[in-house]
């Protein structure tokens, strides 16, 4: 079973009002899922790098009479990269983005930078574990215990483990109150 984004938006604690980022938004999947959960009165930031994937993006939100969606071309890896306020979101995914980057510390840094106190970072990537032809190579992978290492170095609070599908590991984290 692949992963399942309108799953991991529910394990992720999404609900409405709330401002979601999608950090490596990619095809929109989740950010489409997660602007569904939000509803009228939340707002979600698709953001990536490559432009041409958040064009469709918005093409998809508008198609689905969804218009909380807001795509942000940006690049993750430099500091503030999101361009967003700091303690400006409720929660941020990053999905299948972290085994792209050798700066995986700034883009979970960006995400603990732009969350509100008591917010949540949801990351999925591809498991080690995962003996199918498919993904990225498994040394490009980071690893469940790296991933909770980096996160706590950020400053988040590891939360819980959920099922993000046979090929992935999904991870939840909790921001303390901010000082």
């Amino acid at each position: 079973m692949f992963s399942h984004p309108e799953k991991n938006i529910t394990q992720a604690y999404v609900g409405e009002g709330m401002v979601v980022a999608d950090f490596g938004s990619g095809s929109g999947h989740h950010a489409i899922a997660a602007a569904r959960a939000v509803g009228k009165y939340g707002k979600v930031y698709a953001i990536d790098v490559q432009i041409d994937l958040l064009h469709k993006i918005k093409k998809d939100a508008e198609r689905q009479g969804l218009d909380n969606v807001d795509i942000l071309h940006a690049d993750l890896e430099q500091e503030r990269g999101s361009g967003l306020a700091d303690h400006s979101v409720d929660r941020v995914f990053i999905f299948n983005t972290l085994f792209f980057s050798e700066v995986r510390s700034t883009i979970v840094g960006e995400a603990f930078r732009i969350l509100r106190s008591k917010g949540r970072l949801a990351i999925i990537d591809w498991s080690h574990e995962s003996e199918v032809n498919i993904g990225p190579k498994k040394d490009q992978r980071i690893s469940k215990s790296e991933t909770i290492t980096l996160a706590k170095s950020a400053g988040f609070l590891f939360e819980k483990e959920f099922d993000a599908g046979d090929h992935h590991y999904g991870l939840l984290f909790t921001v303390p109150k901010h000082p």
